[in-house]
Parts: C-alpha cells; sequence; structure tokens
C-alpha cells in the first residue's frame, strides 16, 4: 500500500481536521495565529492525527468527535514541536525556518502554551474523561522524555535501555495516545484498546529508531534538516551506542569525544564509523522488531481497509527517507 492510499482510506476525515485546526487557531493576538500556521502548515504529515482516524475506522466509528480528537492530538503535537526547537536550538525544520529562527525563542515558546492550552479547551469540549486521562498523562511523559533526554546531551556513557526510556517517552507516547484516545473514542472492547495502545507504542518507537538512523545515512535535503543534527547536539542515539561498544577503541574514543564536545567537527568520519561496525543494521532491525510487534498487535482487529491501512503505515517506518 503507498502512503497516498493510506491516508485516502480517511480522506474526507482528514479535510475536517484541517478545517477544524484552522479554526482553533484563530486569536485575537495576531502573532500567536502567525506562528501557530507557520508550524502547522510546514509540511507535516499529520501522522498522530492519521493515527486516531485510522483506529476509529478500524473500529466503525460512525460520530463526529474523531476530527476533533485528531485536531486536539496536532495541537499537542506541535506544541511539542515548539518548544524542541527552542529546546535543541534547532533553526530548519521540514526544510524550512523554525519558529524560532525567524521569531526568537519567547514567542515560540509562548505560543506552543497557547497550543497546549487550547488542546485542553477542546478535550473539555470532547467531553470524555478517560480520553483526558489518557492525554494528560501523555503529556506528562512527553515532557520528562524531554527532560530525560536534556540531561544525556554530551554523555557518552548513556545506556541503550536509557535511551529507549527517552524514545519512548519523546515520541513513542503520543503515538500511543493517538491510536488509544481513538480506540476509547470508538468504544472499543479491552482487546482492540490494549491492541491499539500497543501498536501505537510500537509504531512509535520505530519511527523514532528510523529518524535517528537518518540523522547518518540521510539526505539534508529530502530530511528537511542539517543531517548530523543529533551529533551536533551531542545526543548519544542508538546508533551511537551501538557503534561505541562495537567499533575500536581508537574509534569508540573518537566518538565519546564527538558527544561531549558537541558540533560536527568529525562528521565525515564518525558516519563511517557507524555505518561500518553494523550500528545501522543494528537499529534497523530494532526497528524492524518493533513493526513486527505493531502489526501482530492489531492481529486481533477484524480485516478492514483501516487495519490494512495501519499495517502499512508501521511498515511505512521502515521505508522512509524524510
Amino acid at each position: 500500500m503507498l502512503v497516498k492510499d493510506i491516508y485516502q482510506v480517511v480522506e474526507q476525515d482528514f479535510q475536517q481536521v484541517n478545517e477544524l485546526i484552522l479554526e482553533q487557531l484563530r486569536s485575537d493576538v495576531p502573532l500567536v495565529e502567525k506562528i501557530g500556521q507557520h508550524i502547522i502548515e510546514s509540511g507535516g504529515k499529520r501522522m498522530r492525527p492519521l493515527l486516531v482516524l485510522l483506529a476509529c475506522k478500524s473500529l466503525s466509528y460512525d460520530k463526529q468527535d474523531h476530527a476533533l480528537l485528531a485536531a486536539i492530538i496536532e495541537f499537542l503535537h506541535t506544541a511539542t514541536l515548539l518548544h524542541d526547537d527552542v529546546v535543541d536550538t534547532s533553526d530548519l525544520r521540514r526544510g524550512k525556518a523554525t519558529a524560532n529562527a525567524k521569531w526568537g525563542n519567547a514567542p515560540s515558546v509562548l505560543v506552543g502554551d497557547f497550543l497546549y492550552s487550547r488542546a485542553f479547551e477542546m478535550m473539555v469540549q470532547l467531553g470524555d474523561m478517560k480520553i483526558m486521562d489518557i492525554l494528560s498523562k501523555s503529556t506528562r511523559v512527553i515532557a520528562e522524555g524531554e527532560v530525560m533526554q536534556l540531561m544525556n546531551v554530551k554523555n557518552p556513557d548513556v545506556s541503550e535501555a536509557k535511551y529507549m526510556d527517552v524514545i519512548q517517552g519523546k515520541t513513542a507516547q503520543l503515538f500511543e495516545a493517538s491510536s488509544h484516545s481513538g480506540a476509547v473514542l470508538a468504544q472499543a472492547n479491552a482487546k482492540q484498546e490494549e491492541a491499539l495502545r500497543l501498536y501505537g507504542h510500537h509504531t512509535g518507537m520505530a519511527f523514532q529508531l528510523v529518524d535517528d538512523v537518518l540523522d547518518y545515512v540521510g539526505n539534508a535535503e529530502e530530511l528537511g534538516k542539517n543531517v548530523g543534527d543529533d551529533l551536533a547536539e551531542g545526543k548519544p542515539t542508538l546508533p551511537l551506542i551501538y557503534a561505541m561498544q562495537n567499533a575500536s577503541k581508537e574509534e569508540a574514543q573518537l566518538i565519546r569525544q564527538a558527544i561531549r564536545k558537541g558540533g560536527t567537527e568529525n562528521l565525515a568520519e564518525i558516519i563511517a564509523i557507524v555505518q561500518a561496525c553494523g550500528a545501522i543494521d543494528y537499529t534497523n532491525q530494532k526497528a524492524r522488531e518493533h513493526v513486527d510487534a505493531a502489526i501482530t498487535a492489531i492481529a486481533v482487529l477484524e480485516d478492514t481497509p483501516a487495519k490494512h491501512a495501519l499495517a502499512a503505515l508501521a511498515e511505512l517506518a521502515l521505508s522512509r527517507n524524510s
């Protein structure tokens, strides 16, 4: 199934979500709208709202609140992006200048706060306490994941287990919340709800693992960000953690120094080490395991186009280049 085929399964619903997002972005403060529109319209795939819609569709949900839930998820995600770009001092996202590069850190943080607040207003409108519980806990876990990652910056002694904890929080949690809340909205039974929760978790883990691989084998133009950004920020991602354990002592030392220092002074050499020692294959294999687990999880769902789209979306994590 091609990417366009996945989106086509919920095409009309997606249009409704986009209209809701633009409607809910309205503010009496022009700069709030301007920054919000800049990041929301900057070419993102709306992957997390897609999970909401597909989860609902897979359970034959036939009401209208799924579009509102999907818009809530997109607002939460966009708020985290605004804050992340400030924390990471990023100047490029999806091939365009970040909001903090265009307007500065303070407006970006404050508009991120606005989007969080608007998302919770919309949750009240949705009126489902279980979904509010899932999403409020998820925002807390995401914040904790980001803090954990910040604590790990320029620390070459981060273990694989700690790295997995970080990406569970900062990335997989919102994927999980998207499919899980969609299942709850569609009144899934206990098995279906747990299946879609696990599906989101494993799909999110796979997407982040591949994202970390692309930092060492990707193309900057396709990625929409600079290759080597993780290393430049001193982030010990799985390809580097594996390389430090399996490359020669001299090569491991070079990577350790690069993580401690940050920057891309030895980027070409480190990319060569990461690729030669099997770190890329190892990380891709971990992603493959998560994709397989995601697809296994939804085996309990009825055989529908939405279920096939969910499986194809998980597989997409392994074949993407941006």
